[in-house]
């Protein structure tokens, strides 16, 4: 594994390549012949079409699973914690509930992922998170929203390990980042259009509690879009039917050079395992693990850190969209920037370095008599918390040629970085508010690690690539 593997597209008038083995059905070159692949502007043409036809479906399944997750801090600035009479930290379990069946309904939904195809997986897992979200509407005790939030962490376990590996199935390497930043921006899209949403919705007057109405509009939407995406989504890049037979071509032959020498492969468990005899792997899986605490106290708690600003309920939730629409913007620039250096690590230590500064100056400063600067704290609380997310999976997902040991990494490590929403489920504690001083400090040290980690793991890669390269010569 290397910290910087990414092919070339090619150009020119065309490139001579070597055909591998498929398990693929579709027809292929035989193997020991050689083909010309098609010029760099038939690859562009074609990843245009996969960036109109299947990006933005993904992007918006995705906004939906974001909105279904991380709604609850909106309905708790309108009181639902107070009519479902919550007690004591009966808020902070319900939160971290959630994080349970993710993990341990990952790794084995997203095998069947890679059985079935995330094509029909990912819709029908939409359709679950989304029945879970509506149902919430209707729940009257603590123990209801319980049950239902169990129910919504098995529906989402494996739900962004697959949208990574399906579309690995789609990109080369080094066009890989920026698409997943697009569709990653979708999270902080639909934190901002949460707040939003509720911004609207809490203002309607109603014998029906207003969080419900949140939760009735979210879940129908969703309940109703993965019914179209169930048909709309295609098996993969070279059976898609919006493809002409040469486009389909050019689709399996690009992916099968760059991704993987087997394109296709048939599950197989003992194969997929042999992911952790590698050490990096254990370097990705500490750094999402350190990415994990950020990501979720950002996720679940920023209409609360930004709640002590002062503001009414109403401009609590406009407030937090401003930081997650920037957020989304920086998010876009720094995978930019990591696709055309062809560099991952760099910009995974300047995300967690933006995350570690956000919170610090949020700790130390006066916020009442400082409101600009905690304002603006924020805005670097998410600047750091959505790159490191995107550029780390698709590091990993770059570096591990075999789709099963992809896939099963990916439903690993993903998880792993959201099972670490217990820990900021539980470090904003009510005893801690409205300053939140210590889980502020213990979201800044997991950022401060994480740049470290992800600094020393890409030197180490990029020392082992030079050995290696020494080798060959």
């Amino acid at each position: 594994m290397s910290e910087n593997q990414d092919p070339e597209l090619a150009k020119g008038d065309g490139l001579k390549v070597t055909a591998s083995v498929s398990s693929s059905k579709q027809p292929v070159p035989v193997e020991g012949t050689t083909q010309h692949l098609p010029t760099y502007e038939n690859e562009k043409a074609l990843t245009w079409k996969f960036d109109i036809r299947v990006l933005p479906m993904l992007a918006i399944m995705y906004l939906f699973n974001a909105l279904d997750k991380g709604n609850l801090g909106n309905a708790k600035t309108d009181g639902m914690d107070k009519d479902l009479h919550f007690k004591g930290d009966q808020y902070n379990i319900m939160l971290s509930i959630f994080y349970v069946p993710y993990v341990i309904f990952a790794p084995p939904v997203g095998m069947l992922g890679k059985k079935y195809g995330p094509h029909r997986v990912l819709p029908i897992m939409m359709f679950c998170f989304g029945s879970a979200t509506l149902l919430a509407a209707s729940v009257q005790n603590w123990s209801g929203m319980m049950a239902l939030r169990w129910f919504l962490g098995m529906a989402e376990s494996a739900f962004f390990p697959l949208v990574i590996y399906y579309l690995t199935t789609f990109y080369r390497r080094g066009e890989l980042a920026r698409r997943l930043a697009i569709f990653y921006a979708a999270s902080n899209i639909a934190n901002a259009f949460s707040g939003l949403l509720a911004f609207g919705v809490f203002q309607i007057e109603s014998k029906l509690d207003s969080w419900r109405y949140l939760f009735i509009i979210e879940g129908s939407l969703t309940v109703l879009f993965s019914f179209f995406a169930y048909w709309y989504l295609p098996k993969n890049a070279y059976e898609a039917k919006f493809l002409n037979e040469a486009e389909k071509e050019l689709a399996f032959t690009r992916i099968q050079m760059d991704s993987s020498s087997v394109v296709n492969q048939a599950f197989n468990l003992k194969d997929a395992l042999g992911i952790f005899k590698e050490p990096s792997t254990y370097g990705f899986l500490i750094i999402e693990i350190c990415l994990g605490v950020p990501l979720q106290s950002v996720s679940l708690f920023l209409p609360q850190i930004v709640g002590r600003l002062g503001y009414d309920k109403i401009k609590t939730n406009l407030y937090t969209v401003a930081p997650n629409v920037v957020g989304a913007c920086v998010l876009l620039i720094l995978a930019f920037a990591s696709d055309y250096t062809r560099l991952r690590s760099p910009f995974i230590a300047l995300g967690f370095l933006l995350t570690f500064i956000g919170f610090i100056i949020y700790a130390t400063i006066d916020v009442e008599h400082s409101l600009t600067v905690a304002y603006y704290a924020c805005f670097m609380m998410t600047w750091g918390t959505s790159a490191p997310s995107v550029l780390l999976s698709t590091w990993y997902n770059n570096n591990v040629a075999d789709e099963n040991r992809r896939v099963t990494l990916t439903s690993v490590g993903v998880p792993l970085a959201n099972l670490m929403g217990v820990v900021s489920s539980n470090i904003f504690r009510p005893q801690d508010a409205p300053a939140y001083i210590p889980a502020l400090a213990t979201t800044a040290a997991f950022g401060a690690t994480g740049c470290l980690c992800a600094a020393l793991l890409g030197t180490y890669m990029m020392i082992d690539n030079k050995r290696r390269n020494s080798r060959t010569y």
